[in-house]
C-alpha cells in the first residue's frame, strides 16, 4: 500500500519545497563577498525572531552547539550557577554545567511539572554568589512551557544573567529577549524554523552579558563567542553555506506570515490538538503545555513502543516518544513549523486508529470533530476581531 511520510516530531520537522531547493544552489566559498552579504541578511533576520538589538551568532552544529557554547563563555570552573531541570534538556544544561567545573545548584522538578518563579527567587536567595541561571523556553522531552518573563523579571535585580534554552521555542512560543530582559538566548535550526538540522544560533544582548563571557575562564575555541563577535557578521570559521541559503528562506517566509502570527498560529494548533486528545480520554502529561507539541499517556494497555511503530510502519506517522524515564509512557506529537491543520487532523486520525487497532478503545471521530470545533471557533473569533 502506498505511504506518504509525515513528520509530526519537534525536531526535525517538515521543511517547505522551497526551502530545500534552495540547499541545492552552487555552493559558494565562504568567503565571496556574496555569501558574507548573506550571512549579513541572514543575523539580521535572526534580530528580529529573537526579539532582539544585540548579536545573534550562526554556528554550524545541532542546537547542543549552542548549548555547550553559552556555558563555555559564561562558566568558569567553581562558579555558582543555577540550572532548572525538569525534563532532558534541563538535565543538559546541568550536565553541561558540571563538565565545564561549574558549582551546579539544580531546581529539580518532577518531569512534566514547569517552574514557578518563586523557585527562581528561592534559589538565588540562598546563592547570592551565582553568575548564571541556566533555563528552558519549551522543554521539549515534556512539553512544558516556561514563564521566562517572570523569571528574566527576577535575575535582572542580581548579579547572575540568564540564559535560555530556546531551541524548540522560538518562534513557537513568544520570546521578548530585550523587553523581558534575557541576556542570551539559544536555538536551532531543524525546529520551526522549518530546516534541515546543522545550524545554532546564540543571541546575546547587552552589557551584563558581555562582562561574564569576557570574565569566563573556560577553555573555547571553535565556540568562542568573543570570536564570531569580532567577526561579526561574518563567521570567524567556515559557514554552512547551503543551510545559511535556507535559513534566509525560512525567515523570508516568517517574515512574510509576522512572527505575531506564526507564534498565534502555533497556539492555535497546539490548542486543538490538545482538545481532540482529551475528546479521545487520553491524558495530557505536561501540567502547563506548550505550543511547541503534546505530550500524551500512553493507556496502560498499550505498548508505547509498539504504538509508535505501527503509527509509523502501516501510516507513515512520525511521532516521538518520551525520553529516558518516559520511554513507552508517553508519545509527542508536534505542531512545530511547516505544519497545516490537515497535518493536525490527519495526525490525531492515527491516534484514534492505532489505538483502537491496539485494544485501547477511543470514540472515532470525537478527536476529530473536537479539533475542527476548535479550528472553526478560532477562525470565527479572527473574523470577529
Amino acid at each position: 500500500m502506498l505511504k506518504k511520510i509525515r513528520i509530526m516530531t519537534p525536531g526535525p520537522t517538515p521543511v517547505p519545497v522551497d526551502v530545500l531547493l534552495e540547499g541545492a544552489k552552487e555552493t559558494l566559498y565562504h568567503r565571496n563577498p556574496e555569501f558574507e552579504k548573506m550571512l549579513a541578511n541572514a543575523s539580521e533576520g535572526l534580530k528580529k525572531v529573537f526579539r532582539t538589538e544585540g548579536y545573534v551568532f550562526i554556528l554550524a552544529s545541532s542546537g547542543t552547539g549552542a548549548m555547550e557554547a553559552a556555558v563555555a563563555n559564561t562558566v568558569s570552573p567553581g562558579d555558582k550557577v543555577i540550572t532548572v531541570v525538569g525534563g532532558k534538556f534541563g538535565e543538559r544544561w546541568a550536565d553541561l554545567c558540571k563538565s565545564y567545573g561549574a558549582n551546579t545548584y539544580e531546581i529539580d522538578m518532577e518531569w512534566g511539572d514547569y517552574l514557578r518563579v518563586e523557585q527562581v527567587e528561592k534559589a538565588l536567595k540562598e546563592n547570592p554568589d551565582t553568575k548564571v541561571v541556566f533555563t528552558t523556553l519549551s522543554e521539549t522531552s515534556t512539553g512544558v512551557v516556561n514563564d521566562i518573563k517572570a523569571v528574566a523579571e527576577v535575575v535582572k535585580n542580581t548579579d547572575a544573567i540568564l540564559v535560555v534554552d530556546a531551541v524548540s521555542g522560538l518562534i513557537a512560543e513568544p520570546l521578548e529577549m530585550d523587553k523581558w530582559g534575557v541576556d542570551i538566548a539559544v536555538a536551532g535550526s531543524q525546529k520551526a524554523f522549518m530546516m534541515p538540522p546543522g545550524l545554532a544560533f546564540v543571541a546575546v544582548r547587552g552589557e551584563k552579558a558581555w562582562k561574564r563571557i569576557e570574565a569566563s575562564k573556560s577553555p573555547r575555541y571553535y565556540f568562542d563567542l568573543r570570536a564570531y563577535k569580532k567577526k561579526y557578521t561574518d563567521t570567524p570559521y567556515t559557514g554552512a553555506v547551503n543551510l545559511v541559503y535556507q535559513l534566509n528562506k525560512s525567515l523570508t517566509m516568517i517574515e512574510s506570515e509576522t512572527i505575531e502570527k506564526v507564534w498565534k498560529r502555533h497556539a492555535i494548533f497546539a490548542k486543538a490538538m490538545r482538545n481532540g486528545i482529551q475528546a479521545l480520554g487520553l491524558e495530557l502529561f505536561a501540567k502547563k503545555p506548550g505550543n511547541v507539541l503534546t505530550a500524551v499517556k500512553i493507556p496502560t494497555e498499550i505498548d508505547g513502543l509498539e504504538f509508535l511503530k505501527v503509527c509509523r510502519e502501516k501510516y507513515g506517522m512520525v511521532f516521538s516518544g518520551g525520553q529516558s524515564q518516559l520511554k513507552g509512557k508517553i508519545f509527542r506529537i508536534s505542531n512545530l513549523g511547516y505544519v497545516d491543520k490537515l497535518d493536525m487532523l490527519s495526525a490525531l486520525a492515527t491516534v484514534e486508529m492505532v489505538m483502537n487497532e491496539m485494544g485501547k478503545h477511543v470514540p472515532i471521530g470525537a478527536g476529530l470533530k473536537a479539533m475542527e470545533e476548535s479550528f472553526l471557533e478560532d477562525d470565527k473569533n479572527e473574523n470577529l476581531g
